[in-house]
């Protein structure tokens, strides 16, 4: 029985739908202003870890994760680039998928943009007024008055005593309280007119909180299951977004909150605020992006994640091993069909294309399922990896390696063909030929110095074919020589 940590629950608790076999889930996605950094990674791998799960346990899910593209940030960004708000977001929506892609984050179900449910958010404000919870200020924005929702505080665990405003909230004389937090801004003078909306209140735009309380309800009603974003968003955002959402509904919202840890560089959090972030992209020139889905993986999704250069090594040696013992096994017993990409398995045993059939009764299938099952424990899962790795290793068994390759598919790993990786030929969806690797003396092509080493040790010329091992090394080739021939990985 799946079992998740509720954030609002401050424990794990026993995952039960509000629908038997439907699963609503919805994720804070990014505010699109810039390229996104290695915490929006852990974001998007992290929830499609989750809702791949999902989908494996045989749940019906619908996953839906917003797009910001109205915000101070946007705003004023554009504003810098003398270009449109629209010019600008779709191109960053753009290398937001571009990024998503390449570390095989599966597309959400729906991806709503705020631009398009701002009548929805207006409807929401027009309800709070209703409500008695929402209240226009002397400078014209429309603020939600937070001491009258009673619940305030109970995600973040904080009385209204010792709560501040925290950050994101503007602390201004026209508020009823300073906790109180904006709705509707005001459109100010010399504002484009695109990011101007027209309402009972006057000209203005959203809310950074009301646009997910909107979206969310209408995507998946007043009333879903799983809400999900990083640790920074439990406090103002969260608890924002169920004042608005139970406040204009009358309803709980959400029944169980997840959220990841932060990524960490320094001991600091890693934010475009500190200056201490890598964009995904900056990443993914040193790094293949399956070894940086690897490194968010094996860390549990609720711990911090350390970056540095020294832990993606590691990963991306763990990642080689496990590998290096799939391509021990024939290739024609682990890969999917041509043109066919490899599914999740479901633990009822039902693949959801038919193939990657998996008996989750045997020993390792089993203890992966029971690892997910607890609140989404993908280290131990890994380490399961590990022993079916070591036991292909040891009996270069057919069997093993099929199933190694099976729940590493649960995952989003392995799927690749082994040599690829080894020899950094395919990067998850990007497929790079390396006939050739540059060296300080020009390019060297691989293969012909494979032929000139083998007829070296033919021609017993050992020492060339010595030399010819040591100028690949030098490289960041290392050769193998195995029965069935030579063959060579990246260092």
């Amino acid at each position: 029985m799946l079992k998740i940590y509720n954030t609002l629950a401050r424990d794990k608790q026993e995952f039960k739908p509000i629908i038997p076999n439907t699963v609503r889930m919805y994720v804070c996605g990014m505010t699109v202003y810039d390229y996104c950094h290695l915490g929006h990674a852990r974001v998007m791998v992290v929830f499609d870890m989750v809702y791949r799960w999902l989908k494996a346990s045989g749940y019906d899910v619908t996953y839906v994760r917003n797009i910001t593209d109205i915000d101070d940030k946007i705003i004023k960004r554009a504003a810098e680039n003398k270009e449109s708000i629209h010019a600008l977001t779709q191109r960053f929506i753009d290398a937001m998928h571009e990024d998503a892609d390449t570390l095989g984050v599966q597309r959400p179900d729906h991806e709503p943009r705020a631009t398009q449910y701002v009548p929805q958010m207006l409807e929401m404000v027009a309800q709070l007024e209703q409500n008695g919870l929402a209240y226009q200020a002397a400078d014209g924005d429309v603020n939600y008055a937070v001491r009258k929702f009673d619940g305030y505080g109970k995600l973040s665990g904080k009385s209204l005593e010792d709560l501040r405003a925290g950050e994101r909230v503007e602390v201004v004389s026209d508020k009823h309280d300073p906790l109180d937090f904006v709705l509707w801004k005001h459109a100010k003078d010399g504002e484009a007119d695109e990011v101007k909306w027209d309402s009972k209140w006057g000209k203005g735009r959203p809310g950074w909180h009301l646009e997910c309380s909107a979206m969310a309800s209408d995507i998946l009603g007043n009333h879903f299951d799983i809400h999900g974003g990083g640790a920074d968003l439990q406090f103002p955002h969260h608890e924002n977004e169920i004042a608005q959402s139970e406040g204009a509904h009358r309803c709980q919202y959400v029944n169980y909150w997840m959220h990841n840890g932060f990524v960490r560089v320094d001991n600091e959090k890693m934010s475009k605020s500190l200056g201490n972030f890598f964009t995904i992209r900056e990443v993914l020139k040193k790094y293949d992006a399956e070894v940086v889905r690897f490194f968010i993986l094996r860390a549990h999704y609720r711990s911090p994640l350390n970056y540095s250069d020294v832990h993606l090594d590691d990963a991306k040696g763990a990642l080689t091993r496990l590998y290096t013992a799939l391509k021990s096994a024939p290739s024609s017993s682990i890969l999917p069909p041509e043109g066919e990409g490899s599914e999740f398995p479901s633990p009822s045993g039902r693949g959801a294309r038919g193939e990657g059939v998996i008996d989750w009764d045997t020993p390792h299938a089993a203890r992966f399922k029971s690892a997910m099952d607890d609140d989404f424990n993908t280290p131990e899962a890994i380490a399961v990896l590990f022993d079916l790795a070591n036991e292909v290793n040891r009996s270069q068994s057919v069997t093993a390696a099929a199933e190694l390759k099976t729940l590493a598919g649960v995952l989003g790993l392995l799927q690749r063909d082994p040599q690829d990786f080894l020899q950094g030929r395919a990067s998850m969806n990007l497929t790079v030929p390396t006939p050739t690797l540059e060296a300080s003396g020009g390019a060297l092509d691989i293969d012909a110095l494979i032929e000139a080493r083998i007829a070296a040790k033919k021609s017993k010329n050992f020492a060339e074919a010595d030399r010819i091992r040591k100028e690949l090394l030098g490289a960041g080739i290392v050769l193998e020589d195995t029965p069935q021939g030579t063959t060579w990985r990246r260092a």
